[in-house]
């Protein structure tokens, strides 16, 4: 693909010598230190689903803040036009962009291995469930970063770009709840496309091919759709 190596590590410098990341990371992995002492010492249980509920409510938050300035930035300084001048492919555009931000989101989860590993050391969890539940953090990750991509591409406005990305995210978590308002067949989609319903099997350790398949097509359309937007500019 012309250009995604190059690319890709000028998206990396950039997204690592931005203090966002590190703000992100840290908020994360504070937020996520006292889920897990409050479980530990509280509850006194050693199960894992709390810890990955909370890990995708907080991917849920943070993610915005780092999809949101990818493209609102750069067309706000005027270095967007100046880039799909050149002979770069705007798929590779989008995925420099979508690797880049996953890298952070990668030290994320790969720091937040430190919790069940201080299980192991005083318990015996059940580590199905954690495989299988940070591979859902893995595949939710991918696709709200599509989709945090993708609404970067139409607005100009880093905040803007942040608070609708943030409403979309919470309005796909929350379809399955929302669905109880309205009637069939109109119930079974938002339960279908329900980010949270989809998670669960993961963080539970009954996964189905059925949810992979979903979080990889929605981060399909994300992808799809941010190349859509950066060819209407």
């Amino acid at each position: 693909m012309n250009g995604l190596g190059p690319l890709l590590r000028k998206e990396l410098a950039a997204i690592f010598w931005s203090p966002v990341a590190y703000a992100v990371i840290a908020m994360f992995i504070v937020l996520m230190s006292y889920t897990f002492c409050a479980q530990l010492f509280h509850s006194r249980s050693a199960s894992s689903a709390p810890m990955l509920f909370q890990a995708a409510s907080l991917l849920i938050l943070t993610i915005p803040l780092l999809t949101m300035r990818q493209f609102a930035e750069e067309r706000r300084n005027g270095t967007l036009e100046l880039l799909l001048s050149t002979p770069i492919d705007d798929l590779a555009i989008v995925l420099a962009k979508f690797l880049a931000t996953m890298s952070v989101i990668a030290v994320m989860l790969i720091l937040l291995l430190a919790f069940p590993l201080v299980l192991g050391a005083f318990s015996t969890p059940d580590w199905g469930p954690i495989a299988s539940g940070y591979t859902g953090l893995v595949l939710l990750a991918g696709a709200l970063t599509s989709i945090g991509l993708a609404v970067s591409t139409v607005t100009s406005n880093q905040l803007v770009a942040a608070v609708l990305t943030l409403g979309l995210f919470l309005l796909l978590w929350m379809a399955e709840v929302l669905g109880v308002f309205f009637r069939s067949p109109v119930d079974e989609i938002a339960i279908a496309i329900s980010l949270d319903t989809r998670f669960t099997p993961f963080a539970t350790g009954a996964v189905y091919l059925s949810d992979f398949g979903f979080f990889l097509t929605i981060g399909l359309i994300g992808v799809l759709l941010s190349v859509a937007g950066l060819s209407r500019r």
